[in-house]
């Protein structure tokens, strides 16, 4: 028989799970539906692993490179990579553990397999049926539903024409697997996912070569982030080759080598190594899932909503990567429990997506919070700028790592903060005070009238914000 319920959600990564548990908290009957594993792309080939493929390698670079510097013998440090890659799948295990007993805590239904919308049901006056073509092989199951929340992600994206096979061209996916690190790589994309690769790749010892298409790296970031990640990143061994336009037809796969040729302003130039790893963002999963069925609109590529998340059916929603703007788990998340609370009749606002913070977890890290100082301009606003240097800061320089700074961009007029960028050790931990500033309408006067502990990294935001005024003390 056909299961009814006041929600389901098709996929269970961040936003999916995070979104059942706001509905199982506010009474509803709920049930998620999901062909992978709990904790979808974020928990299983995304944020989780790759942070902790991460963390090794900054352990591996501060032995074998840096603990001479705090007066510590490392002589014969060695990597032991199949140790890497258990670790991280122990991580990635006990936090699949922690979703799977927090649905069975809020009593949802899970259903493992692949969901299809088939709109109405002739046999009941709710609105959508999902059909669940079920792992176990077993028959297929009908869930009735009152409302729907489409949380069925991404996928990364390729090049036209560049074939990813995940042994010599790789994407993440294919990445997170390896058994074996390269002695090189060519990286082709210098966005977020890109850099962390390079760093994480560098920092085990491997060669990299990063071919971004775009004149800088990072070129969604602030202008300054980009060069002083350009900088500091280039310093350690990375190559970095900008305004590249890759030619997939001139791809050669040898059977221990990749070759590629990008278009460069001076011509044509050809670039080997052992490996490849495309990273030019990611493309909704919107296929499969019964969109025929429905009248939702699809604009290039994604799932069109309001600022409610409904889709053009009202009685569905969609969130998450699979509708585009900022592809990040935390964002997911929040978007589920605006539309959860939406459906719930709850009150809540709108999400503003200019005060959610951005982290990039290379080595060095960085992050933002509103807009840079470009984007300012380019919309009008006079603006003045604090930026503040972490050599500059006591706990910084014990623990080794001065490098980068903080910058805050605020109104001349208004004296609201418009955006703040930080690039250094520890700075996504560091963006939330930011981030916090930001939704209370903080000032910088304000910021920097908090006293921050000494010694701690946090002097740095309130010495960025005093330097918006020519007033830094420590420098």
């Amino acid at each position: 028989m056909a299961q009814e319920y006041d929600l389901v959600i098709l996929g269970g990564g961040t936003g999916g799970y995070v979104a059942a548990i706001r509905a199982a908290q506010l009474g509803l009957k709920t049930a998620l539906v999901e062909k992978g594993e709990l904790g979808g792309t974020c928990l299983h080939k995304g944020c989780i692993p790759s942070k902790a493929l991460l963390k090794s390698a900054e352990v591996f670079d501060t032995a074998k490179n840096k603990a001479a510097d705090f007066g510590v013998d490392t002589t014969g440090v060695t990597l032991d990579f199949s140790r890497v890659q258990a670790r991280k799948e122990g991580v990635v295990k006990q936090l699949h553990a922690g979703v799977t007993a927090l649905m069975k805590k809020g009593k949802i239904d899970v259903y493992e397999g692949l969901g299809r919308m088939l709109g109405p049901s002739i046999f009941s006056p709710m609105p959508g049926t999902i059909s669940v073509e079920m792992n176990n092989g077993e028959e297929n199951e009908m869930l009735i539903l009152k409302n729907l929340i489409i949380a069925t992600g991404s996928r990364p994206r390729t090049l036209p024409g560049l074939e990813i096979d995940e042994k010599q061209v790789m994407s993440s996916d294919g990445a997170l697997s390896m058994e074996t690190l390269p002695k090189s790589i060519i990286i082709v994309g210098g966005g977020v996912i890109g850099i962390e690769w390079a760093s994480m790749l560098n920092d085990f010892g491997v060669e990299v070569t990063v071919l971004e298409y775009a004149d800088r790296i990072i070129p969604t970031e602030d202008e300054d982030i980009s060069k002083e990640m350009k900088k500091l990143l280039t310093k350690k061994g990375i190559t970095f080759v900008t305004s590249a336009k890759v030619m997939p037809e001139s791809l050669v796969k040898k059977e221990d080598s990749v070759t590629i040729s990008a278009e460069l302003k001076g011509g044509p130039t050809e670039y080997t190594a052992e490996k490849m790893l495309v990273s030019v963002g990611r493309q909704a999963n919107v296929e499969g899932i019964g969109m025929d069925n429905t009248e939702i609109e699809i604009e290039k590529g994604y799932i069109k909503t309001r600022p409610t998340f409904q889709t053009k059916e009202h009685h569905i929603y969609a969130i998450g990567d699979v509708i585009g703007g900022l592809q990040l788990a935390h964002v997911a998340s929040h978007e589920g429990i605006v539309a959860v609370e939406h459906i719930a009749n709850q009150k809540n606002e709108p999400i503003d997506y200019t005060k959610i913070s951005r982290c990039i977890y290379s080595s060095p890290e960085a992050s933002s919070v509103g807009i840079t100082e470009q984007q300012a301009k380019e919309q009008g606003f006079d603006v003045k700028v604090g930026k503040f240097p972490f050599m500059a800061i006591g706990k910084a320089l014990v623990n080794g790592n001065s490098d980068g700074f903080v910058k805050i961009i605020a109104d001349k007029k208004t004296d609201d903060i418009l955006g703040v960028h930080m690039i250094g050790a520890h700075v996504t931990d560091l963006i939330s005070e930011a981030g916090l500033a930001m939704v209370l309408d903080a000032t910088p006067w304000e910021v920097a009238s908090t006293i921050h502990p000494h010694p701690s990294l946090s002097e740095v935001m309130g010495e960025a914000a005093l330097a918006v005024e020519g007033k830094a003390i420590h420098m």
